[in-house]
């Protein structure tokens, strides 16, 4: 599930309670856990809805300024059902702390390494990570499509790709673009002695 900052914002301070999708078919269920920029959140609940079971004060725990405001939104998905989503905040999330540790022992570079590899071997694109690491160290703050271009990759492809890497604590994602975490600075700089 995708949030814009502001509804994020709101979700973390808990102003906003709710969420609102139309899908062909549910993308989340109840229990789930989702990674976002501000922490992990929780779906506590997902049901079915109609438009005229969606309020005013639905609208308004969403992030809405009106119930029509939220309504042309979810207009914009011809097809599919709309889904009333509880959520609320969970917790910090685990790679903010990850992305921080840079004293890391022979055996701790060893299993990221490994983890690297198998990213690479799992890859129709062949080879992969450090180049990426290395055109994001090169050129911080970067957008994607830029980063694309640089290495002749697809944009979609990329970000897919760097999320992997963010999930080893090795980059950060910012409004513009991307750099690596002191973890992953550390790691590249490893690599290259």
């Amino acid at each position: 599930m995708l949030f814009k900052q502001k509804h994020l914002d709101g979700i973390k301070n808990g102003r906003i309670t709710l969420a609102f999708r139309k899908w062909k078919q549910s993308r989340v269920k109840a229990g789930s856990l989702v990674k976002t920029n501000v922490g992990i959140l929780k779906t506590y609940s997902v049901k079915p809805v109609s438009i005229s079971d969606i309020t005013t004060t639905d609208a308004k725990n969403a992030g809405y300024n009106t119930k029509h405001e939220l309504l042309s939104l979810l207009d914009q998905q011809k097809n599919g059902t709309i889904y009333k989503i509880r959520i609320g905040y969970y917790s910090e999330d685990p790679r903010i702390a990850l992305r921080e540790q840079t004293n890391l022992s022979s055996e701790e570079i060893d299993d990221i390494t490994n983890k690297l590899k198998r990213l690479d071997n799992d890859s129709r694109s062949g080879v992969w990570t450090h180049d990426i690491m290395n055109v994001i160290s090169e050129n911080p703050h970067t957008k994607a499509v830029k980063l694309a271009e640089l290495t002749n990759r697809d944009k979609e492809w990329l970000k897919r790709n760097i999320r992997k890497l963010k999930n080893l604590g090795l980059t950060i994602s910012h409004t513009k673009g991307y750099t690596l975490s002191p973890r992953g600075e550390k790691l590249l700089e490893t690599f290259r002695k």
